[in-house]
């Protein structure tokens, strides 16, 4: 490094030299300017938000959607690569599935570790440098930090139960430092997430910052995962409170913005093409024909398997016989007659689409691709179908390839399936009931109550219809403790689908053909049910850390 010297006379006048040799940074302030006002320390709050992208959009898993690791999608190139083979690899589990495989493409240890000690960092400089700032701007930002923090250490604990707790006392930091047990992790993700709930201002006065609705829907989810259900059902009940609803159209939840009157989304992730503020959801998941009416390439990575279609009711209730389509027939399928979230959700052989119909038949626009025989579909569907639900049906793509939707993370919807299960779980089946009607109610379906099983059943079928795509399935199943299980009720044992699609000589008749779209059975081990493995890096350097009996 080359080092400068300023020597002064006894008396000599410092500024002379400082202005020779000027180091202060013009691209960055200090941590003390940074928490002396209001302004800079929001600024500096604000870098912790984006972690909330990560945790929706990346950490989930590194190869693309959770979804293609159950029955619910499939990615239909045969290129290793994520996003591709991979996906279908986590699924296919067995001796796949070894330590750094898992860590690689599952665990996040590292990432959410770093982003943790970030948080900490950033709460630690607002007890110490923030202290000039006004006492309830002191406690709303501490509230929005230990928000993050307690949603970062949720994506931990959900993964890996037994985790290292780390708060914003930096001096605990250590190379050296033990697992603490779940029931302390959940304990402490309930303390932040509820702090943040008491101090944060509800949305109307937050600014667009996280309010105490974000705070009490992630109370909804970690809380059902640590089984603490009177603190679910409570937190679904203030969320009512504050004014939060469904949306009338399922459709519109994901498509409109909170500031124009989005009344379920209770978090939103935005994006803006001037601030060059972009996500690429389109390339890998918009129907393949919308790049090449334009010249591009693009689309169709994943697409939804015939396992997901045949999960949706018919819209006046209960569920057609799809028998006839698992072999060949010329007959139309029952798309049309399908309840409104298959419509929201899935693009189908004729499926209305940005001024045209979808063709994902054999030599139409959007295409087939044989899995397997043909290693990269460019576009082309692998399944007979697209996705629809969180695609843009207004990207212009010759006027840009980027794409600019929002996404939707927390909503009033995923809270009231929350609250059904933890009334279920605690012997309250009016409870459950209610709020399984409000959610088929919004889509038009019939229900009666239920109990027992069949109570179960109809709270698994909505949240897997309901959340559809949303990145909750793989992890419901494997909270359930359904992973390990055969399929239907489990990942163990089964293949998937798609429909075959082939014009006929008959003008507007297609042959539909029931055809697996996997090399070979589907497998979900026990070593992954409970815990994800500790990753070599943490056990090489962390002497205080053994490897979970399960993954030795």
């Amino acid at each position: 490094m080359k080092k400068f010297f300023c020597i002064l006379p006894a008396l000599g006048i410092l500024a002379a030299c400082n202005s020779y040799l000027d180091m202060t940074p013009r691209d960055s302030i200090s941590d003390k300017v940074m928490w002396a006002s209001v302004e800079s320390a929001e600024y500096a709050v604000n870098s912790i938000y984006s972690y909330s992208y990560d945790i929706y959009a990346s950490w989930p898993s590194s190869v693309g959607m959770t979804e293609a690791f159950t029955d619910q999608f499939k990615y239909g190139s045969y290129v290793n690569f994520a996003y591709c083979l991979i996906p279908s690899q986590v699924a296919y589990g067995g001796t796949n599935l070894t330590n750094s495989f898992v860590s690689v493409y599952l665990g996040c240890w590292e990432s959410l570790y770093g982003a943790i000690r970030r948080t900490n960092e950033a709460i630690s400089n607002l007890h110490t440098l923030g202290t000039g700032l006004p006492e309830a701007d002191q406690a709303r930002l501490e509230g929005e930090l230990r928000l993050m923090r307690g949603w970062l250490y949720f994506e931990l604990v959900k993964r890996y139960k037994d985790v290292i707790l780390y708060d914003e006392d930096l001096t605990q930091i250590a190379v050296d430092k033990a697992l603490s047990p779940e029931d302390q992790a959940w304990n402490f993700i309930w303390e932040d997430l509820n702090h943040a709930a008491e101090v944060l201002p509800e949305k109307a006065s937050a600014r667009g910052r996280l309010d105490k609705g974000v705070a009490l829907a992630l109370i909804t989810r970690a809380m059902l995962y640590a089984g603490q259900y009177d603190r679910v059902i409570a937190a679904a009940d203030q969320l009512k409170g504050l004014g939060y609803s469904l949306m009338s159209s399922y459709a519109d939840v994901f498509t409109t913005p909170i500031q124009s009157g989005n009344t379920e989304s209770i978090l939103q992730y935005s994006f803006s093409y001037a601030d060059n503020v972009t996500h690429s959801f389109d390339y890998y998941y918009a129907p393949g024909g919308d790049y090449k009416l334009v010249g591009q390439q693009g689309g169709g990575f994943g697409t939804p398997t015939q396992e997901m279609v045949e999960s949706y009711e018919l819209a006046s209730g209960g569920f057609p016989d799809w028998s006839p389509w698992h072999g060949a027939t010329t007959a139309e399928p029952p798309y049309k007659q399908l309840e409104p979230r298959f419509h929201a959700t899935i693009l189908y052989n004729g499926a209305p689409w940005k001024d045209r119909t979808i063709e994902p038949f054999v030599g139409g626009i959007d295409g087939w691709c044989t899995w397997n025989k043909e290693p990269q579909p460019q576009g082309r569907t692998t399944t007979g179908y697209y996705l629809r639900k969180g695609v843009d049906e207004a990207h212009d793509l010759s006027q840009r390839s980027q794409s600019t939707q929002h996404f939707v993370l927390l909503r009033y919807g995923e809270a009231l399936l929350n609250k059904a299960e933890a009334c279920f779980r605690s012997n309250d089946g009016t409870g459950a009931n209610a709020a399984i009607r409000e959610i088929r109610r919004r889509v038009g379906l019939p229900y009666s109550d239920k109990s027992g099983d069949a109570l179960w059943q109809a709270i698994r079928q909505e949240r897997r219809v309901e959340l559809a795509f949303e990145g909750q399935w793989y992890w419901d199943l494997r909270r359930w403790g359904d992973a390990v299980e055969n399929y239907p009720k489990g990942l163990n044992n089964y293949q998937v689908h798609g429909l075959k699609i082939e014009a006929t000589s008959v003008a507007g008749q297609f042959l539909y053909t029931y055809v697996s779209v996997d090399d070979k059975d589907r497998n979900f081990p026990q070593k992954m049910l409970k815990r994800f493995p500790i990753p070599d890096g943490e056990l090489n350097s962390n002497a205080l850390v053994d490897q979970y009996p399960e993954w030795n």
